[in-house]
């Protein structure tokens, strides 16, 4: 049986192509995954009221709603807060185990040691907070040094380490709960200005001639270069 070389050549075009288109695929790059889900975000806004955000459950409470507005309210949010006295709870200990990704899926840091700096490699490691890292749950970057207003100021009431400070000199506005009495004391989120950019232990707030020694009202705290707002992680 006589086969035409036109069919010969339709069946080795065919082949030709299938096996091009194979090795296309193969090669193919894989998609991209999905960048991680935000587990950090600095507040889009404080609660408007100086530092009393309600005490922790208030400020916990506010995370979870702008989490939730953001579509990441199905876990569970903290801010990173800590207070002092009888109970003192650490701000460290609050906060999950890491690892933390900000609203673009950027990673702030891998576990609480690190972004704490507490080994001499974690310290040259730091945490990778800046302007354009510490995000708001929005995904936007809040005003820092050099902008207007500056408004790198972030509660934290905590030690460098990111421990309480002892019971004495209130650096927690009543552990959150006044916006007259005490002072607070606040991180910078671009890390910047003050001749100390701590992220999370910068400075104490200070109140305005007209509000002599509180340090907690809210235009004590927008005096200070903030606006009441702090940091939130995702605990599980």
């Amino acid at each position: 049986m006589k086969i035409s070389k036109t069919l010969i050549a339709a069946a080795l075009g065919s082949a030709a192509a299938a096996v091009v288109g194979a090795v296309a695929v193969a090669q193919a790059p894989a998609a991209a995954p999905p960048p991680p889900p935000m587990s950090f975000f600095v507040t889009s806004m404080g609660k408007g009221d100086g530092a009393n955000l309600g005490g922790l459950a208030g400020a916990d409470a506010h995370c979870q709603t702008l989490a939730a507005a953001a579509g990441r309210g199905g876990v569970t949010w903290h801010a990173y807060l800590s207070t002092q006295g009888p109970g003192a709870v650490n701000a460290r200990d609050r906060i999950g185990s890491g690892p933390w990704f900000n609203a673009r899926g950027q990673k702030i840091g891998d576990s609480v040691a690190q972004i704490h700096g507490d080994t001499v490699e974690f310290g040259r490691m730091g945490v990778a907070m800046s302007k354009n890292f510490s995000l708001t749950e929005k995904g936007m970057p809040v005003n820092g040094m050099g902008d207007t207003p500056n408004q790198h100021d972030m509660l934290t009431g905590s030690q460098p380490d990111g421990r309480a400070y002892p019971a004495g000199a209130d650096k927690t506005c009543k552990n959150w709960t006044s916006n007259s009495e005490g002072i607070a004391r606040v991180g910078h989120h671009d890390k910047q200005g003050g001749g100390n950019g701590s992220w999370n232990s910068s400075h104490d707030s200070r109140g305005p001639a007209t509000a002599a020694g509180n340090g907690c009202a809210q235009a004590s705290l927008v005096g200070t270069g903030g606006a009441g707002q702090f940091y939130c992680f995702a605990v599980n």
